[in-house]
């Protein structure tokens, strides 16, 4: 059976750590590819599976991309073009009524952005379609119009407030993938002075055991299976700790990256899954 791993141009080889995963299918006699997504010599229609892995550069493209992922046979492709459709604007996150969720405003304009700001004091402002950190900035009250201006002149942002427990309990990401929950990662950024807890902004991320967070994982894909009508074949789930409470911050459910590099214990479960979308 063959399968094609979607990536990134910047990525040919696919993901950080990739090369577990290869092994992991290759075990499970999985022949397996990386492949751009944007690459018109792909030929998609030729592989019983697509799974769209480190597509990271989408943010810059995301018409083209979903345009490309919708191109695909619907039944061959993990999670779906609609999943993806919905969760690439984080304008999803207004949706979330179902689940314990940070408290996000989606915006367009300078003078929305002046006034959710002043409302927080301070608050944590990002592009509605971005990924790794990409543009995030803190924000505090007394924002001008021209200043407000700067931040959405390329398209909507999400503004949350600081949650400051960022610092200390960090961000935790969550995997359930075909339905277990399989791996936890805490991220933690590099100073008091940033909220950034991704590896290429400096932050910190470690693998550990699964703790108190397990069931509003699996909450979460509860969740999307009813909004879906099935079930997600993978999600990552972000939680920060909110009034004492672990609430989501955001969900990946196009192209979570799996941390291979800091841990293999992703690659077990993942190729397993898709060894189960082979079957089905």
């Amino acid at each position: 059976m063959t399968v094609l791993l979607a990536t990134s141009g910047d990525l040919p080889d696919g993901e950080p750590g990739a090369g577990v995963l290869d092994a992991a299918l290759a075990e499970r006699g999985i022949d397996a590819a990386w492949a751009r997504w944007d690459d018109p010599a792909v030929d998609w229609a030729a592989a019983d599976l697509v799974a769209v892995r480190s597509t990271w550069d989408y943010v810059q493209r995301p018409t083209e991309f979903l345009a490309w992922a919708r191109s695909l046979d619907q039944a061959r492709l993990l999670n779906g073009a609609d999943v993806f459709s919905w969760n690439h604007d984080k304008r999803y996150l207004l949706d979330l009524d179902a689940l314990p969720t940070v408290p996000t405003a989606w915006l367009t304009s300078a003078t929305q952005l002046v006034a959710a700001v002043d409302a927080l004091g301070t608050a944590v402002v990002k592009p509605a379609i971005g990924a790794g950190g990409e543009g995030l900035v803190i924000l505090e009250a007394g924002l001008d119009e021209d200043q407000a201006a700067s931040h959405v002149e390329r398209g909507a942002v999400v503004v949350q407030p600081l949650v400051e427990s960022i610092h200390t309990h960090g961000e935790v990401s969550v995997y359930v993938l075909d339905g277990r929950v399989t791996q936890r990662f805490d991220k933690l950024p590099a100073g008091r002075g940033d909220v950034r807890v991704h590896e290429e902004f400096g932050g910190v991320v470690r693998a550990v055991d699964i703790g108190d967070v397990g069931d509003l994982a699996l909450q979460a894909g509860a969740a999307m299976a009813e909004r879906f009508g099935r079930p997600m074949d993978y999600l990552r789930v972000d939680l920060l700790r909110w009034e004492d409470a672990w609430v989501v911050s955001e969900l990946e459910l196009i192209e979570p990256g799996l941390y291979l590099d800091v841990s293999p214990a992703n690659a077990g479960p993942f190729a397993d899954l898709v060894q189960s979308g082979l079957e089905r």
